[in-house]
């Protein structure tokens, strides 16, 4: 989703300016094959996202769908595994890696375009390999991700952006599975954290960043039969070799590609 907000109107998810791409949740039942979430088209998606942004452009990555992790060989990650999305035909394609989709979406951002990325999927903590983490300890930081001293990793490779703003939020740390659920709704499956970033604006809770990421947690942890994602953690088994953990519970996590104060910074797409 884009939002040409350089021309001075309202900045809203319903304005004139928003251009929007959508590859359908319904896979199996959609015609047009430019709209099946296939690894080709998310990555067409992701290239489109950025093409031609300018400042004062304020773009939206959204995707609730499966995720994983597959091992990561060039010392880059402190617990030895890459995040991924898992596109439709990840069986035949391969799954999208975390560096993928910094190099797509992260890396290319110019100065005064901001970015807002929306990951409703297991094991997304930080699935854009974003340098700073958002710990709720004390002095509630945004904290250095899988790296110490800068935004390149050991292999060198530039995990910041090239002057533009991104925050991620995402359904669940890194070892933990993100959960589809009628508990929340109570009329239909829905993405629990999909649910809890929509809850958070519509009471209003939505004011600044640490607010909004404290209701998420908050809706989430106070909900009962919040079941895990299942199909996608026997999934991360067979990929990864891990073993299953039982009894994890999902923490919407926060990410960025700088630090601040996520009290003080106010939430705005």
């Amino acid at each position: 989703m884009r939002d040409r907000g350089a021309h001075g109107q309202s900045r809203t998810l319903g304005c004139l300016f928003c251009k929007i791409v959508f590859l359908s949740q319904f896979a199996e039942e959609e015609i047009d094959p430019y709209k099946k979430p296939t690894k080709h088209n998310m990555r067409m998606a992701m290239f489109w996202l950025v093409q031609g942004c300018q400042p004062g452009d304020s773009l939206v990555f959204h995707f609730s769908g499966h995720g994983s992790q597959q091992r990561n060989y060039t010392g880059d990650e402190v617990d030895g595994y890459d995040e991924t999305l898992c596109p439709l035909d990840f069986e035949t394609q391969g799954m999208i890696v975390d560096d993928e989709i910094n190099a797509a979406i992260v890396r290319p951002l110019p100065h005064g375009v901001k970015l807002h990325a929306i990951i409703d999927a297991c094991h997304s903590g930080t699935v854009l390999d974003l340098p700073f983490l958002c710990r709720m300890n004390r002095s509630v930081v945004l904290e250095r991700t899988v790296y110490m001293g800068g935004p390149s990793p050991p292999s060198g490779i530039w995990k910041g952006t090239s002057g533009g703003e991104v925050i991620s939020f995402s359904g669940c740390d890194d070892n933990q599975t993100s959960a589809d659920t009628s508990a929340l709704s109570k009329i239909t499956s829905t993405g629990a954290m999909t649910y809890s970033f929509i809850q958070a604006i519509e009471v209003g809770n939505a004011t600044t960043y640490g607010n909004m990421l404290n209701s998420m947690r908050s809706t989430i942890r106070n909900t009962d039969n919040l079941g895990g994602g299942v199909v996608t953690s026997l999934l991360t088994m067979l990929l990864t070799g891990q073993s299953l953990s039982g009894g994890l519970r999902q923490e919407p996590q926060l990410t960025a590609n700088e630090p601040f104060d996520v009290y003080s910074k106010p939430f705005i797409l």
